[in-house]
């Protein structure tokens, strides 16, 4: 059961991706674009996303102490705003804007056959590989 829902989820995330247009790059651009074509259909998708998800949150955790299919919420408890929290949020901004698609709009994208999406794709698993093996060593550094 607990994977037909997730499948179900994620159908309806990508749904929703591909009908709020955030599965298109040249929307997404254009929504970054304030100084030329710019677009802001986008900010009324991601702030209904946003309205959504508040009120998810307070509906899950106002009545439920755990999850149905986990033993506990996993929530992030790091609340600092650090460097590397910022140095993230940075790159992944200007790759948004650059290549028109976050991983939640390149994923359902991934079924238009598009070769920029196979190529944008590819890119971020080669990011996050090579973020993962410089926190690695980042790690190994400090504990010697």
């Amino acid at each position: 059961m607990k994977h037909v829902l997730t499948y179900l989820i994620g159908l309806m995330f990508g749904l929703g991706i591909s009908f709020g247009g955030m599965a298109n790059p040249a929307k997404v651009v254009n929504f970054f674009d304030v100084a030329g074509t710019w677009d802001p259909s986008l900010a009324f998708v991601m702030g209904g996303a946003v309205i959504t998800a508040f009120i998810g949150y307070r509906f899950v955790f106002g009545r439920w102490d755990t999850p149905v299919f986990e033993p506990r919420f996993n929530v992030p408890t790091n609340r600092k705003l650090d460097a590397r929290l910022l140095g993230g949020a940075a790159v992944f901004g200007i790759g948004w804007g650059i290549a028109g698609f976050c991983p939640g709009g390149a994923l359902p994208a991934l079924g238009t056959g598009n070769i920029n999406v196979f190529i944008f794709f590819a890119a971020l698993v080669v990011g996050i590989l090579t973020a993962k093996l410089l926190m690695k060593r980042s790690a190994q550094r400090s504990a010697a």
